[in-house]
């Protein structure tokens, strides 16, 4: 299988645990996975750890496997707000490439874009109510349906990342990751 890359984009309130966590599950399984900063290189986590990206998404282009959104109230409302993360999103979904999105992010980033109608998809609890009526949300802890991939929250971010793994780079990665995080 050929090396895949990923975008990975941060704005500033993002979950730690969603953002790092993924990066970290991701990066161990040799997947190029590119931190773009939402409006600046230097971004600001939930919990006030600063982070240097490296590049803005405006100079990310489009020619990734995957988009990664990661979640927290502010962070995904802050994704939200910008016509060039909805854009990229509606892009790289009808090019068939991954779109993936955890937490707040289903809910408040991906419902937006028209990507989640007629799809199963899962969020943080109690944001499926601001699913499009078309969506068929799951409990589950990750929902694969299509080129789609989303998840709950901060707890399951290391599945949601295995899970990216598996699509990106195939089962034996996936069992390689598992065996170095003791997992």
């Amino acid at each position: 299988m050929s090396k895949k890359n990923a975008l990975l984009i941060l704005a500033d309130g993002f979950e730690d645990a969603e953002g790092i966590g993924t990066l970290d599950v991701l990066r161990r399984a040799g997947i190029d996975v590119k931190l773009a900063g939402l409006l600046n290189k230097q971004v600001t986590s939930a919990r006030g750890v600063k982070i240097t990206t490296d590049l803005k998404l405006s100079e990310a282009g489009e020619d990734f496997d995957a988009v990664i959104l990661p979640g927290g109230s502010v962070g995904a409302e802050n994704l939200s707000k910008s016509l060039d993360v909805r854009n990229l999103i509606k892009k790289m979904f009808a090019k068939g490439k991954i779109v993936a999105a955890i937490c707040a992010s289903p809910a408040i980033v991906l419902a937006s874009t028209g990507v989640l109608e007629g799809k199963k998809a899962t969020c943080y609890p109690g944001l499926e109510k601001f699913f499009p009526s078309g969506v068929n949300f799951s409990d589950e802890d990750v929902v694969v349906d299509g080129n789609l991939v989303t998840s709950r929250g901060p707890a399951t971010a290391l599945k949601f990342g295995l899970k990216l793994v598996e699509l990106l780079a195939g089962k034996d990665a996936v069992g390689n990751v598992k065996d170095a995080m003791l997992i």
